[in-house]
C-alpha cells in the first residue's frame, strides 16, 4: 500500500512543483514598468500626432535622397515648390518619389482605440467610434491620393489576412466620403445628447492635444476635411456621377446646422510649439546649420510680389544682392527673389552664395524656438474650396466674400493689419551675436491698404476660368509650410500655380505624379501587389502614371 501511495503522490508533487515554477515564472518575467492596456485616450493621443505634417520635420529614405513621412518633411516644401535646397549635400529638388505615406500601424491604433472605448464603457455611439470614423477617411484618402488603389476592405486583419486585396481608388475615396458623413452624424448625437456615448472613460474624449476634448471643434474639421476631399475629386464630378459629388459639397455648404464649419481661425486645426520640450523645426539652435542652405522658390515669391502681397515682408528677406549690390530698396518687391527649382544645383548654389535669393525670415521663423502653429486644415483653405465648388457651378451663391475671408485670414495669421502699419524685420548681415538679438535686425514700417492692394486685376476676383485661378493661387499662397502636400495635390489636379521643372528636378523634367509601393508590398504581398499595377498602370510601378482620380 505504501508502494502505491508513493507511486501516484510522485507524479503530484512534480505537477505542483512545474506548476508553481510557471507561475514563479510568469510573475517574474513580467515587467511592472510596461502597462499591459492603455485606455482609449493614450491611443488617441498618439494618433492625433501620427496625423501632423510638419515642415522640415521629415527623415530620409533608405534606398534614395528622397524623404518619406509618416510625419512631413522639407522634401513635401520642395515638391510644393516653396522652399527648395541650393546645396546637394544636404538634398536636392528632384521629383524622385519612392513609396508615399505609410499609415497601416497608425490605423491598427485607430481599431485599438476603437475596442478600448467600447470596452471601457463606450456605447456604439461614442466619441472614439465617431472620430475613428475621421481618421479612417483620413489616412486612407492620404495614402491613396499618393498612390492609387491600395488595401482598404481586407487591411488591418493582422495575422489573419496577410496579403489583403486592393481597393479601387474610386472605392477607397466612396468609402471615405461615407466615413465623413457617418462621423458628422454621429457626433451631431453626442453633441445633443452625450449620454448615449455611454458611461466610464469609453464615453468620455481625452489625450485630445488641439481641441481640448472639444466635440464641437471636431465637428467643425470633420466638414472642412469632407469639403477638401470632395475637391480632390474634381475631375469625377460629371464623368462619376453616381459619387453624387457637387451636390454633396453643396449640401455640407448650404446646411451649417447639420454639418457645421470654421467661423474663423481660432477653429484651425493646428499643430502648437511648445519650449523647452517640443521645438519648431527653425530655431535658434539650428540657424547656424541650416539658415542658408536652403532658399525661397520663385514659384512662391513671384506671386507675392506679382500682387505686391505684404505677406512677403513676413515670410522672406529681401535678396542681399539686390540691396546691397545694385542699391534697390529692402522693402522694393523687386528685391525679393526666388530661385527657379529646375535650376541645376550647382548653378543655384553660387548664386545663393552671392546672396542672389531670398531666405526665409530670419525673424519669424528662426529667432523663437516656438516658430508659427502648424496648420493642418484651417480656415483660410476651407473658405477657398467654397469659393472654388461656388466657382465650378456646384454651390449657388457668391465666391468673392469666400474669397476675401480666405486672403485676410491668411494676412492676419502673419500679424498683418488688414489696414495699418506692422514692422518688417530683416536680418542685418554681418551680425555675430545670432537671431534671437533683436538687436540684429533692420526695421521697416509697412503700410498696409486692403482697397488698394484688392483693386489690382492680379488679385480682384474676376469670376471664370479666370477666378479659378485666382483662388487656386491665394490657396497655394496661403498654404505656406502648412497642410503637408496639399499645395501639390491642388497642382496635380488643376496646374495651379504653375509649377516649373528642368535639371534640377529630374524625372526628365516631369513633375511626379504618383508615389510608387512600398517595397513590402512588392515582397510581401506580391500577387496584388502585381494585379494593382496591370490594372492601373500598365504593370509598371511608375511615378509618372495618371491615377484614376486624375483622369
Amino acid at each position: 500500500m505504501k508502494k502505491i501511495f508513493r507511486i501516484y503522490l510522485l507524479p503530484a508533487l512534480l505537477l505542483l512543483t512545474v506548476s508553481s515554477c510557471k507561475k514563479d515564472f510568469q510573475k517574474y518575467t513580467q515587467n511592472p514598468n510596461v502597462p499591459l492596456s492603455v485606455p482609449a485616450s493614450l491611443l488617441f493621443n498618439g494618433v492625433l500626432n501620427d496625423l501632423v505634417d510638419l515642415p522640415d520635420g521629415g527623415y530620409a529614405s533608405s534606398n534614395q535622397n528622397s524623404v518619406v513621412y509618416k510625419n512631413t518633411s522639407n522634401k513635401d516644401e520642395i515638391w510644393c515648390q516653396y522652399y527648395i535646397y541650393n546645396y546637394n549635400y544636404y538634398g536636392n529638388n528632384t521629383y524622385d518619389f519612392d513609396s508615399g505615406a505609410d499609415y497601416y500601424t497608425t490605423l491598427k491604433n485607430v481599431v485599438a482605440m476603437e475596442a478600448t472605448a467600447s470596452s471601457t464603457g463606450g456605447a456604439a455611439v461614442n466619441p472614439y467610434e465617431a472620430m475613428g470614423k475621421f481618421f479612417r477617411a483620413y489616412f486612407f484618402s492620404k495614402m491613396s491620393l499618393d498612390r492609387g488603389d491600395i488595401p482598404m476592405t481586407q487591411a488591418l486583419q493582422g495575422l489573419s489576412n496577410l496579403t489583403p486585396k486592393y481597393d479601387t481608388q474610386k472605392a477607397v475615396m466612396v468609402q471615405c466620403l461615407a466615413w465623413l458623413e457617418s462621423a458628422n452624424s454621429d457626433l451631431s448625437q453626442i453633441i445633443a445628447n452625450p449620454s448615449i456615448a455611454g458611461t466610464g472613460l469609453g464615453a468620455t474624449l481625452g489625450g485630445d492635444i488641439f481641441y481640448g476634448n472639444s466635440l464641437v471643434q471636431w465637428q467643425k474639421v470633420v466638414n472642412a476635411f469632407h469639403l477638401r476631399l470632395l475637391l480632390e475629386l474634381s475631375k469625377k464630378a460629371t464623368t462619376d456621377a453616381d459619387m453624387n459629388i457637387p451636390s454633396s459639397f453643396a449640401a455640407i455648404v448650404g446646411n451649417p446646422a447639420k454639418y457645421p464649419l470654421m467661423s474663423s481661425a481660432a477653429d484651425n486645426l493646428q499643430y502648437v510649439f511648445v519650449t523647452p520640450s517640443n521645438f519648431y523645426p527653425q530655431n535658434p539652435d539650428n540657424f547656424g546649420q541650416s539658415g542658408s542652405r536652403q532658399n525661397s522658390s520663385q514659384t512662391y515669391i513671384s506671386l507675392l510680389t506679382q500682387f505686391q502681397d505684404p505677406r512677403v515682408y513676413v515670410v522672406a528677406e529681401p535678396a542681399r544682392y539686390n540691396v546691397d549690390v545694385l542699391k534697390q530698396s529692402p522693402t522694393a518687391f523687386s528685391s525679393f527673389i526666388g530661385a527657379d527649382p529646375g535650376l541645376d544645383l550647382g548653378t543655384m548654389y553660387n548664386n545663393a552664395g552671392l546672396q542672389k535669393y531670398s531666405f526665409i525670415n530670419r525673424k519669424y521663423y528662426y529667432s523663437t524656438y516656438t516658430g508659427e502653429p502648424s496648420i493642418q486644415i484651417g480656415f483660410p483653405e476651407q473658405e477657398f474650396n467654397i469659393a472654388e465648388g461656388i466657382n465650378r457651378g456646384w454651390v449657388q451663391g457668391n465666391a468673392e466674400p469666400y474669397y476675401i475671408a480666405g486672403i485676410q485670414s491668411s494676412m492676419t495669421s502673419y500679424g498683418i493689419p488688414i489696414n495699418g502699419v506692422f514692422n518688417a524685420y530683416f536680418y542685418r548681415p554681418g551680425s555675430t551675436s545670432g537671431v534671437k538679438d533683436g538687436g540684429n535686425y533692420d526695421i521697416y514700417p509697412i503700410t498696409t491698404n486692403w482697397a488698394n492692394y484688392y483693386s489690382q486685376p492680379a488679385v480682384q476676383y474676376a469670376g471664370g476660368a479666370n477666378g479659378l485661378t485666382q483662388i487656386l493661387q491665394q490657396k497655394y499662397l496661403a498654404l505656406f509650410r502648412h497642410s503637408g502636400l496639399e499645395s501639390y495635390y491642388t497642382y496635380r489636379r488643376t496646374g495651379v500655380p504653375n509649377f516649373t521643372t528642368g535639371p534640377g528636378t529630374d524625372n526628365g523634367q516631369r513633375i511626379a505624379k504618383r508615389f510608387q509601393y512600398p517595397a513590402s508590398e512588392r515582397n510581401s504581398n506580391t500577387a496584388n501587389y502585381n494585379a494593382a499595377l496591370a490594372s492601373q498602370y500598365g504593370g509598371n510601378d511608375d511615378i509618372n502614371a495618371t491615377m484614376w482620380i486624375l483622369k
